[in-house]
């Protein structure tokens, strides 16, 4: 079975092809693209079309690779052995399994999503080189090897927010999320809203990429910001007028808190309203 896209999710024919791709090849899907492009929608979609159970790893800052396979808690081993509690004969008792373990051991094909990667250490992707080639890694605790029983699909994502390592890079199937042109944005609209007025979608389609082309924006607005727009556009039944004869000495739309997320890019296109009236008078 391949992937295409789901109801949900409108997916381009480079991106299934990349996802396709991975899957034959057996590698790591990379995707990378700017916040609110839909990479870690893509993992739960293609979970779905695929009939497969979803294992997600969100990392942070302060994760380690090896909480993704086990984590060994001594402290309370040794607390418990201090309190002659029984459990202490068997060290299973205190090992905590990771993601990666979970997707390993799973009884069907899963896929395996390993999010926002660039948020961790440097060395973060180098330490899981070898469980993700090899399938399998090593407890030392209690000297048993954990195999994949079926390999898991892996995707995983990164807002390029830092380099990853070369050796990672090599033993992953990259794809590059494109932000979406005007044609895919209204199928995603489309997807998400199917009822709302086409006059209504093509004024606010006009705004959104308008306010992403306005020069020194320090945060664009991204797919996920027009969606939550347009639904607080809907739930504030908010006239058609109000985007189809919008005064264009205007740069701030309607219910902007959706969109724009600094005070900078705020006072700026309130700077930049303020010219166009004075060049208008």
């Amino acid at each position: 079975m391949k992937f295409t896209g789901t109801e949900k999710y409108v997916a381009t024919n480079e991106l299934s092809t990349a996802v396709n791709a991975a899957v034959a090849l057996q590698r790591p899907l990379l995707i990378k693209g700017e916040p609110g492009t839909g990479k870690t929608l893509l993992a739960e979609e293609v979970a779905a079309s695929l009939g497969m159970p979803l294992i997600a790893w969100h990392i942070k800052s302060t994760t380690k690779a090896q909480q993704g396979l086990y984590e060994y808690d001594a402290v309370s081993r040794l607390r418990d052995s201090q309190l002659g509690d029984d459990r202490v004969h068997d060290i299973g008792n205190y090992i905590k399994r990771g993601k990666l373990w979970e997707a390993f051991t799973a009884e069907q094909q899963v896929v395996l999503l390993i999010d926002e990667i660039d948020k961790a250490d440097i060395e973060f992707p180098n330490d899981l080189l070898l469980e993700l080639d090899r399938m399998e890694f090593f407890v030392y605790e209690t000297g048993e090897t954990i195999k994949a029983v079926q390999r898991p699909i892996v995707i995983i994502t990164s807002n390029n927010e830092k380099e990853l390592p070369d050796a990672f890079l090599r033993r992953c199937f990259f794809h590059y999320i494109n932000f979406p042109d005007r044609d895919t944005m209204q199928q995603i609209v489309d997807v998400h809203f199917p009822a709302l007025k086409k006059r209504l979608v093509d004024e606010a389609l006009e705004i959104f990429f308008e306010l992403r082309k306005v020069p020194g924006l320090k945060k664009k607005p991204s797919t996920s910001e027009l969606i939550d727009w347009l639904k607080l556009l809907m739930s504030d039944d908010i006239p058609d007028e109000i985007l189809t004869n919008r005064d264009p000495t205007k740069a701030i739309p309607p219910l902007y808190g959706a969109l724009l997320k600094n005070e900078q890019d705020v006072h700026m296109l309130e700077r930049l309203a303020f010219m166009a009236r004075r060049e208008a008078r």
